[in-house]
């Protein structure tokens, strides 16, 4: 299903060459002015690979933890990260997430295929590993787990043992922070607590997919009990503490802004192989009623804000309860007068899993949105995905690209997540998106 302000503003076959070729000569004028950022001087580098935020807080605590002891200290992405500037180092502190089963994030993507593809001598170079991960995954961990094996292979002398993080646990953390103070030779360390859970209500709950043959998915608005709404942006997440799982947080994209005067949060109900509820999911969607107290907090995910991007074109791309994350970018974008925004967004049924219908549909209607296209799985033969989308529109989103767009996807990292950057890889080309991926213009929010 495809719907369009204005079909004609596609305009002719020539005027999509032309812009195509723009959008081609843009990105090979950017890979050939772009040379990987320079990595600072200091004495000890704090190497993050971040894919929602947390790998990178915790590379500027422990940046903050050495400087307090008088070390020269910085933080620095791995994707800045190079086989030179891994050779002028000679200490490196890693902390990396794990994306999906055990692949490095985009953040890390290039240093994992390109630099640790290599066999440099790294006999010069002391380390240490902070693996960021969750146990519920096969290989938990992994992108940690092969960055330290591929160092020690290659002649790097470790500072410590490896220490693996498992969902944030706090001893895993403490015990990194305290190795940290080690080297620096301090005790009086930067806190680096995280902003306490404060207690909200549900003000309403909503079956936004009645009659779905899917897992029930529920739309919540939240308020704090206190009145008085936390700061957030586009892009950021709640982790909620369910009360039968107080130690593991769950996280959830927020599909508000404060202004709308509540935290919105769209939620998928998970089950375990016995049928049971999920610890939080259970809990919001079903257990909890309007006098019991949530557990939440707000986290900043400035890898999914819309940054340095709020003035481009918006090509939205998602399924499911990645909606929510997307909703509160395009409402974003339209509160600030921008129109310039298209939302890819697949489901199972049209006549059951049309999240936000209405809203959408207002949107187009007033010229918020400029292209709605939708892909309804189960409403065919045979099975149409978002990625599906993707191909269809090629000529268009290289267009859109052209035109300086940036590109956010947001849902389920099995299936869609991969499905689309093959999609997004085949109509822009491999080199351009990861062009894309270095301006910042490509970034995912997926799990």
């Amino acid at each position: 299903m495809t719907l369009t302000i204005d079909s004609l503003r596609l305009g002719s076959a020539f005027a999509l060459s032309g812009g195509y070729l723009a959008m081609c000569l843009a990105i090979w004028r950017a890979r050939a002015a772009r040379r990987p950022a320079p990595v600072g001087k200091a004495d000890w580098l704090v190497v993050y690979a971040s894919q929602t935020g947390s790998a990178e807080y915790l590379a500027e605590r422990t940046a903050a933890t050495l400087a307090t002891g008088g070390l020269s200290a910085s933080a620095a992405c791995m994707s800045d990260l190079d086989a030179g500037a891994l050779s002028g180092a000679s200490r490196i502190l890693f902390i990396a997430s794990t994306y999906g089963e055990g692949d490095a994030p985009d953040s890390g993507a290039r240093f994992a295929g390109v630099t640790m593809g290599g066999a440099p001598d790294l006999s010069h170079l002391h380390y240490a590993v902070l693996a960021l991960g969750d146990s519920s995954y096969t290989n938990y961990c992994g992108f940690g787990r092969a960055l330290d094996g591929w160092l020690a292979a290659h002649g790097a002398t470790p500072l410590f043992e490896r220490i693996d993080v498992d969902r944030g646990n706090p001893a895993a953390l403490s015990d990194w922070q305290h190795h940290i103070g080690r080297l620096a030779g301090t005790s009086d360390a930067p806190d680096w607590e995280a902003p306490a859970y404060a207690d909200w209500r549900i003000a309403s709950r909503v079956l936004a997919n009645p009659g779905s043959a899917g897992a029930p998915l529920y739309q919540l608005a939240l308020v704090p009990l206190d009145g008085v709404l936390p700061d957030w942006e586009a892009g950021d997440l709640a982790q909620v503490s369910a009360p039968a799982d107080p130690d593991h947080p769950r996280e959830y994209s927020i599909a508000s802004l404060p202004r709308e005067g509540r935290l919105e949060l769209m939620v998928r109900l998970q089950r375990r192989e016995d049928g049971s509820p999920g610890a939080a999911s259970g809990w919001l969607c079903e257990s909890s009623s309007d006098g019991d107290v949530i557990r939440m907090r707000v986290r900043a995910h400035q890898r999914f804000r819309l940054n340095g991007n709020a003035a481009r074109p918006l090509i939205a791309i998602g399924n499911g309860s990645g909606l929510a994350g997307l909703r509160a970018l395009l409402k974003s974008r339209i509160d600030a007068g921008r129109g310039d925004n298209w939302l890819l967004f697949g489901e199972r049924h049209a006549a059951h899993d049309f999240l936000r219908r209405e809203e959408l549909q207002e949107w187009m209607a007033c010229g918020c949105l400029e292209r709605l296209d939708l892909a309804f799985s189960r409403d065919q033969a045979t099975p149409r995905y978002v990625q599906h989308l993707v191909r269809e529109q090629a000529d268009t989103l290289r267009a859109w690209v052209a035109r300086g767009a940036a590109i956010y996807v947001c849902g389920s990292l099995q299936g869609m997540a991969g499905g689309v950057h093959e999609a997004l890889a085949e109509v822009l080309g491999a080199q351009a998106l990861d062009a894309l991926t270095a301006e910042g213009r490509y970034r995912r929010d997926v799990y």
